[in-house]
């Protein structure tokens, strides 16, 4: 089956060769136009992923290492990171079958499972949607015990912040205005400098969390019992946090799309780079984290430190940065998503053949959307979300049910037997890789019904405690 969406190693040969064969028959060269290019970089594009991938999840890590254990913990780290790994590098193969730098999970779905590409697109949306929501719930929870902490620090103990600061509602309208121009951005490429800020401040609870180690503050909990092997009832509980602390396929696409020359070589770099970079990330928070407090860590690391130390009053403050700047990254995927579900041109039939060509020229598939149809599209999942984060305390449960089943869709089970259908009849792939990618999509499937099943058990008997899924 041919490939459309890489460019060659030298830019784009085959189309230059294409206009200049046209240019010898006497066609003019507007008639063939010059397919667009990527122009992101590979250190954007590995922020952005890495950006999507870090989210207050990581906070949970030292709890998920003392459910099982130092070595337990840092294998089942590396074995999520390494699902992660391969799910995103089986998309990226994929986005290879699509039109010219208009992969998506529509245009792969059209060619492999067309019947269901819209419901696909429509999981997608609504775990985004759902995920940027629990972002500004976070942030309205956190900034009042964070401007107080910041207060109290630079100030003294008896002095208080003013009234308005300690409305969590009053938050949500600030934080309206500041990302709102953010989520009208189209390209991913465009947030790649707010990605470098939410990675620097990953970077400076890293630093919390070695320091306070080394170092502990006055104040700090005493150590609870460390253990090398300890299997605890909470494990189960856990295990789905790592599962999911890998999630970004929502924005591989976007990223094969806009990386200049987009060959498979440097998809594997920005891959690989992204998950390994948080996988390092969370085994120095997980091991340093609970080497600090032991059995009695809880469920949030940073919540641990006093925060009457201004070192970690800075740490919160850090942590509403990155997950400001994580919200545009899920409203971009969101908003592609629905265009797809809203549109009435879609593609009837798999490209063929001899659609090869014409793919290339003309990007076959669904049209850019236009200036109305974003700014009407973005507008409208910028206020839904904002006004049910406005009206609403938590939705932990119901976010618990869309982030635990539309993470593993899109991380596992559509990349594995997308690539399965793709290249179950190719000669020139790999039988092993073909095998081990439906055996990826069978994993999903398993983890899926193992989160669902989970969380219908936590509805029915509902914990006292126990760590917040992460589910970005």
């Amino acid at each position: 089956m041919p490939t459309y969406g890489v460019a060659n190693a030298s830019g784009s040969e085959g189309a230059e060769g294409h206009l200049e064969s046209d240019a010898l028959l006497g066609v003019r060269s507007e008639e063939s136009p010059k397919p667009r290019e990527g122009h992101a970089t590979i250190v954007s594009s590995v922020s952005n992923l890495a950006n999507t991938i870090l989210g207050s999840g990581m906070l949970t890590f030292p709890m998920a290492m003392a459910s099982a254990g130092v070595i337990p913990g840092i294998l089942t780290c590396m074995f999520s990171g390494a699902m992660g790994v391969f799910g995103l590098y089986l998309l990226s193969l994929c986005a290879r079958y699509a039109p010219h730098r208009r992969s998506s999970f529509f245009a792969v779905s059209q060619i492999t499972f067309p019947k269901a590409s819209v419901f696909f697109d429509l999981a997608i949306a609504v775990k985004c949607f759902g995920v940027s929501i629990s972002y500004l719930i976070i942030i309205k929870s956190l900034m009042p015990n964070v401007v107080a902490s910041l207060y109290h620090d630079l100030t003294s103990l008896d002095t208080n912040p003013p009234k308005w600061t300690q409305s969590p509602e009053n938050w949500i309208v600030i934080f309206l205005f500041i990302l709102a121009p953010l989520a009208f951005l189209r390209k991913l490429n465009s947030l790649r400098h707010t990605s470098y800020v939410a990675i620097f401040a990953v970077v400076y609870l890293v630093v919390i969390v070695i320091t306070c180690y080394f170092s502990p503050l006055k104040g700090t909990p005493p150590r609870g019992e460390v253990h090398m092997i300890h299997f605890t009832s909470s494990f189960v509980s856990t295990f789905p946090v790592q599962v999911f602390a890998f999630t970004c396929a929502q924005n591989l696409f976007p990223v094969f799309n806009e990386l200049y020359h987009n060959s498979q070589k440097r998809m594997n770099i920005a891959i690989g780079t992204s998950i390994g970079g948080a996988v390092f990330i969370y085994e120095i928070i997980a091991v340093f984290g609970y080497l600090t407090f032991g059995s009695n860590v809880g469920s949030n690391i940073i919540a641990m430190y006093p925060s009457t130390s201004l070192f970690v009053a800075v740490g919160q403050l850090a942590i509403v940065v990155l997950i400001m700047f994580s919200y545009p990254l899920q409203i971009q995927p969101c908003r592609n998503c629905m265009d797809k579900v809203l549109s009435t041109h879609t593609v009837e039939k798999p490209l063929g053949d001899e659609d090869a060509e014409t793919a290339v020229v003309d990007e076959h598939g669904p049209a850019e959307m236009s200036f109305m149809k974003h700014t009407v599209l973005t507008a409208g999942i910028v206020v839904s979300t904002f006004l049910i984060a406005y009206t609403v305390d938590n939705l932990q449960m119901v976010l618990s049910f869309v982030g635990s089943t539309g993470s593993t869709t899109i991380s596992f089970i559509l990349p594995g037997f997308f690539y399965w259908k793709l290249s179950r009849d190719d000669p020139t792939v790999s039988r092993r890789l073909n095998r081990s990618a439906f055996a990826l999509g069978i994993y999903g499937c398993c983890v899926f019904v193992f989160c669902l099943g989970f969380n219908i058990y936590q509805v029915i008997h509902p914990s006292k405690g126990g760590p917040s899924h992460s589910i970005d």
